[in-house]
């Protein structure tokens, strides 16, 4: 007899969880099926509720904001052309649809799975990756952007959804109330918001260092992708930190994915932190401060399977274009 699949969180499955296929995304109970988008299981008084979604470069009118996600509802094979492309309007009273409409209705949280064929600024690279819960926070019938293959209108059904508070990303109670009283530590704080590294998120480093940043200093075994130092300590353990290029929490609101993230060693982390150092789309690494006695590679170190996206690394030198050139190498 299988586990009874629940909504919100499951058990032993923390946030940024990797699966190499879509059949161990459903073994671990987080998605009904390991083919289709919309999940839903019976609530407590047998109604069919939406539960769980992939992003996976689904529909031509889905959109991914990490925070915020507009998404297509559900067709039957018949209403669709091999390529996947709608052949008729969707319904509101297709199963799918209808289980995460009733979802929205009764406020029921939803499991968000992105898989590697979805938005490259937030999708694993080859695989599947669960990032948390979300809220539908408005549904609507609206025009496709892309017509039938006669040229006919075709109307989807489609959902907003808002990515819940770091607050309820967290699995225990204990970790649920440190990160609420850091978030009242961030609004009190939020004029002297440092890019960009604050008390509260080295703190959040100690109470849960996450999956990503786990598998990016694990593929690069520690060695720095700026300056190439691999630091050991006398057990032969490498010391490295995983950097946000793109911060997390406000005012940058950057997401937790590798794309955003480099492996760095503790004074290189700084350099990016502070602007001594920015980088270019290709990684190229631009100097814009003196650094007296260091060495930096010309280009960021780069590993299989690990691919920046160029909008953060943007984002990160517009930040500090404007607030001092320092002397450029």
């Amino acid at each position: 007899m299988g586990v009874e699949r629940i909504i919100g969180h499951i058990e032993g499955v923390p946030v940024g969880t990797v699966f190499h296929r879509r059949l161990d995304v459903q073994r671990a109970q987080l998605h009904q099926t390991n083919q289709r988008g919309i999940s839903w299981l019976v609530d407590t008084d047998g109604s069919k509720v939406g539960d769980a979604i992939v992003l996976h470069g689904g529909y031509v009118d889905d959109e991914d904001d990490w925070e915020l996600i507009k998404y297509t509802g559900a067709s039957e094979g018949k209403d669709k052309d091999p390529t996947g492309r709608l052949l008729r309007s969707q319904s509101w009273s297709y199963r799918d649809n209808a289980a995460l409409l009733l979802s929205y209705e009764r406020k029921h949280p939803i499991r968000v799975i992105r898989g590697y064929e979805g938005d490259p600024r937030y999708s694993p690279s080859n695989s599947y990756r669960y990032d948390g819960l979300y809220e539908i926070t408005d549904v609507r019938t609206t025009p496709s952007k892309q017509p039938a293959p006669d040229g006919a209108q075709i109307d989807i059904c489609q959902f907003d959804l808002r990515r819940l508070p770091d607050q309820e990303q967290v699995q225990t109670s204990v970790e649920r109330r440190v990160m609420g009283v850091l978030d009242e530590l961030d609004n009190e704080h939020l004029h002297e918001e440092k890019f960009p590294r604050s008390r509260s998120m080295r703190v959040r480093r100690l109470i849960r260092d996450t999956a990503a940043v786990q598998r990016i200093k694990q593929l690069y075994g520690g060695q720095c992708q700026l300056c190439g130092l691999r630091l050991l300590g006398p057990d032969g353990v490498p010391h490295c930190e995983g950097a946000h290029i793109r911060p997390l929490g406000r005012p940058h609101h950057g997401p937790d994915v590798e794309p955003n993230i480099l492996c760095l060693c503790p004074n290189c982390h700084v350099r990016v932190d502070i602007g001594a150092v920015v980088m270019g789309d290709d990684g190229t690494v631009i100097v814009r401060a003196e650094l007296s006695g260091v060495s930096l590679l010309p280009q960021l170190v780069m590993e299989d399977g690990h691919r920046i996206h160029p909008d953060y690394l943007e984002y990160h030198r517009r930040y500090w274009e404007g607030k001092g050139t320092g002397q450029a190498r």
